[in-house]
């Protein structure tokens, strides 16, 4: 009986000394906050507003030019009618070679973009690695009061993935054009033309229009990549960006000179 009473007292006393060695739930839970702390950027509330205005601008600037009712102003639209004419006159052209070599211009200004796109995604990725080199340079230039080690990571990774999406639309672009030369190459000599080669160029017109407005998307985030720059500065200096590219961008969609000279009308000129 006493030896019995004696393993209590001794697993009561294991039972109090762990008890009194466990860390206490304040202290477990002061040391997950400073844990989480320690992973958490150092982003101010100021880059949060800039992220998403940015987000925001380039979604919201992509529905009005491209989805809304005032997209019929957009020199886009325009360019639509010039292509649908330029397909029909193909069709009684005895020589296409002209129409082979405007659709192989088109090919290579949409290789350029993509190889250029691919050399900018080599270098952020080399940029992504070399934070600590970047936060030097920012810290001799005395621009590191707004930027940390893991926050020019973030940085570069919003450069990558802009570069991802570009990439996808100028090789996207260039096979579509590739569409457009078999469409091209599929219709009858001049002579043999009857309504099945019209809608074949009617198609060739589908194509090559859906073909500019990727080119145009990899285009508009070439411009917001530009905006993303001044990020890397300034959060204020990246809002002050993302407004004066919206006002590009509207301006050469809806504002251009070369916008007037295509709506102008044979008799104006």
């Amino acid at each position: 009986m006493w030896r019995r009473s004696g393993q209590h007292d001794g697993a009561a006393r294991y039972v109090v000394s762990a008890l009194a060695s466990r860390p206490s739930r304040d202290k477990l839970a002061g040391d997950m906050e400073q844990t989480w702390d320690r992973a958490l950027p150092d982003i101010t509330l100021l880059d949060y507003l800039a992220f998403g205005f940015y987000v925001a601008s380039w979604i919201g600037y992509t529905l009005f030019a491209d989805y809304s009712p005032w997209r019929r102003h957009n020199i886009m639209i325009t360019m639509d009618a010039y292509r649908e004419r330029w397909m029909q006159k193909m069709l009684r052209r005895e020589n296409r070679m002209v129409d082979a070599n405007i659709i192989g211009s088109l090919q290579n200004g949409a290789a350029f973009f993509a190889s250029t796109t691919i050399f900018a995604l080599g270098g952020l990725i080399a940029a992504l690695g070399a934070s600590e080199q970047a936060m030097g340079i920012l810290s001799t230039l005395h621009m590191d009061q707004f930027a940390t080690a893991e926050t020019w990571q973030i940085k570069v990774l919003l450069m990558i993935a802009i570069m991802a999406y570009a990439f996808f639309k100028f090789a996207w672009t260039f096979r579509l054009q590739n569409y457009c030369a078999v469409l091209l190459g599929a219709t009858a000599e001049a002579s043999e033309v009857g309504p099945e080669d019209t809608a074949l160029a009617h198609r060739a017109a589908r194509i090559s229009a859906l073909a500019a407005r990727h080119f145009n998307r990899g285009l508009r985030a070439y411009f917001f990549a530009l905006a993303g720059l001044a990020w890397f500065v300034h959060p204020a200096l990246f809002i002050v960006m993302i407004v004066y590219v919206l006002y590009v961008l509207h301006r050469r969609e809806f504002r251009s000179k070369s916008l007037k000279v295509l709506r102008i009308k044979s008799d104006e000129f």
